[in-house]
């Protein structure tokens, strides 16, 4: 499993691509643009601890429900009376053998309950806080027209200098995932 595959912990592209943004971060916005796309990049990264940390604490939950429901129906299930033979219509009867240790709830059960539920929780939570989080910087940047649009041409303009990178690399032969840094 991937460290990108939870939203809480993806990291950006590889250095080359990081120190290209950041040129185009400095030259072609102004402060106000950066002080935008600073605001909306800090409401993402909270609505996706928040939303990580909330679906953490609900998969936790569900696995303690799920632990209390399993104790209570083998609890039920002890005490409850079960039949010992099974009579055929030949006339023949049979020993049913008592299964009630295999019915106990045990702790590995419990383990693989917490963990699986848990990580399902952080899943579900940051991808979304990272839905909620992209809405809401979306809503952030398209608040001033006129500062959407310097921010969409860079943005633009930095994705055509990626993809000239990207296909100087494989005119040189270099592979594309050496060029991320991936």
């Amino acid at each position: 499993m991937s460290s990108d595959s939870l939203a809480l912990l993806r990291k950006n592209a590889g250095e080359e691509i990081s120190a290209l943004a950041e040129e185009h971060f400095k030259h072609d916005l102004q402060d106000t643009d950066r002080d935008v796309l600073k605001t909306a990049a800090g409401k993402i990264g909270t609505h996706v601890s928040v939303g990580s940390a909330l679906g953490l604490g609900l998969g936790v939950f569900l696995a303690f429900r799920l632990r209390r429901t399993r104790m209570q129906m083998f609890k039920a299930f002890r005490t409850h009376e079960k039949p010992t033979h099974v009579k055929f219509a030949d006339g023949r009867e049979e020993a049913i053998p008592d299964v009630t240790s295999y019915m106990r709830p045990s702790t590995l059960g419990d383990v693989a309950a917490y963990t699986f539920f848990g990580f399902g929780g952080l899943f579900i939570g940051g991808e979304t806080g990272l839905f909620s989080g992209s809405g809401s910087a979306g809503r952030t940047i398209n608040r001033d027209p006129d500062s959407r649009e310097r921010i969409e041409t860079a943005f633009r303009r930095f994705r055509a200098d990626v993809l000239r990178k990207e296909a100087d690399a494989l005119d040189k032969k270099k592979g594309v995932t050496e060029l991320l840094g991936l």
